[in-house]
């Protein structure tokens, strides 16, 4: 029995080796519950603000459950200042959400009498200041406090990444997000936010253009129409037609295709043009952005002999092959397509296929518009 007891004594004052006292052991359950709890209304809270505040609006069912998670802890409650200081401030983020912005004031103010300076509470300072250029100030000024591995740096890089991309500084915004990334945030800040990261890195180049042209920049989908206009506003390829003089899109498309730089369809697989013409408002397909990209390489190059230099070593024998998988040697745009692949203008997507029916997004034409300009 005594042997048995000695076992018992040993096995307790193991376990309570690394807490000196019983408090230090609830302590430490409770720390491991608290962050649990901060873990879970961050995973609830972040999808919603990533979308921005209207959005968030319309998923009435999320924004409920993430509220019914915060009622729940705020009633369990805590002796932790820090805890506490940092659930009213995640109370006030999620008001924000709600449209409550003058309860997230309150709940701001309250967070920081609890316990000044939380992350959380910084983050919602930023959010409920309406001018992205003092947003910065309050980001800059609070990433100056902090060592490159202090906690926060994530966070702060999340909202100075966002803040960058509302004031159009597109290539400083993808360096914030990447340090962000990769300072060991939570998963959720990524699955977030990598979206907007992907979008300021097509715009890296679009710094100083016009909000008419910028406006198309995002679009999936972009007509002959805004080729025209990203190409008319943002680079000199056009004033071979226009002689510096004022043209409407209107006049400059039915130029652009008398001149057989816009192509009649985008149908690859045709051996001779269609009778009809496009029309300004027909969605432009790799194909054809390849075709109007590589006859205005060829402008600027004065160098037409570029427009069937690939079709004279491919496309003439009994057996024309093609070294793209889906391009026929035959095809009209063959040398547009083998052309911009090789000058690198346009990639094969897998390596082996130009992917001739997908549509090219104003960020990459615009991107690739300029590169010939220069």
């Amino acid at each position: 029995m005594k042997k048995f007891q000695a076992i018992i004594i040993f096995v307790i004052a193991a376990f309570f080796s690394a807490c000196t006292t019983v408090k230090d052991l609830t302590i430490n359950i409770q720390g491991s519950k608290t962050e649990k709890n901060l873990i879970a209304i961050e995973e609830a809270i972040v999808p919603l603000e990533a979308v921005g505040a209207s959005e968030a609006r319309n998923k009435t069912k999320e924004i409920t459950s993430a509220r019914e998670l915060l009622v729940q802890m705020e009633k369990e409650g805590s002796a932790d200042a820090d805890y506490s200081g940092r659930l009213i401030a995640w109370s006030g983020r999620l008001a924000i959400l709600e449209g409550k912005y003058s309860e997230a004031a309150r709940l701001y103010r309250q967070s920081v009498s609890v316990s000044p300076g939380t992350i959380p509470a910084v983050v919602l300072s930023v959010r409920l200041e309406g001018d992205p250029v003092k947003k910065l100030e309050i980001i800059e000024k609070e990433l100056a406090l902090l060592s490159q591995k202090s906690l926060g740096i994530g966070e702060l890089n999340i909202e100075k990444g966002h803040t960058l991309t509302e004031l159009k500084r597109f290539p400083e915004a993808v360096g914030a997000f990447d340090i962000a990334f990769s300072s060991g945030i939570n998963k959720v800040y990524k699955d977030s936010y990598g979206q907007e990261r992907d979008r300021a890195w097509e715009l890296r180049n679009a710094s100083g253009i016009n909000a008419g042209s910028l406006s198309l920049l995002g679009r999936e989908t972009n007509t002959w129409n805004d080729c025209i206009s990203l190409a008319k506003n943002e680079t000199q390829l056009l004033r071979f037609i226009t002689g510096g003089r004022n043209i409407t899109d209107a006049e400059m498309f039915t130029r652009l295709v008398d001149r057989a730089f816009i192509p009649y369809t985008q149908d690859i697989t045709v051996s001779q043009w269609p009778v009809a013409r496009p029309k300004p408002d027909e969605a432009v397909t790799r194909a054809g952005a390849a075709f109007f990209i590589w006859h205005l390489y060829a402008e600027a190059r004065a160098d037409r002999g570029m427009l069937s230099r690939y079709s004279a070593r491919y496309a003439t024998g009994p057996n024309p092959r093609s070294p793209i998988a889906d391009t026929p040697a035959l095809s009209p745009f063959f040398d547009s397509i083998l052309g911009c692949v090789e000058t690198e203008l346009l990639s094969l997507p897998d390596g082996r296929n130009f992917r001739p029916t997908q549509f090219i997004k104003g960020a990459e034409l615009l991107t690739i518009l300029k590169r010939i300009d220069n």
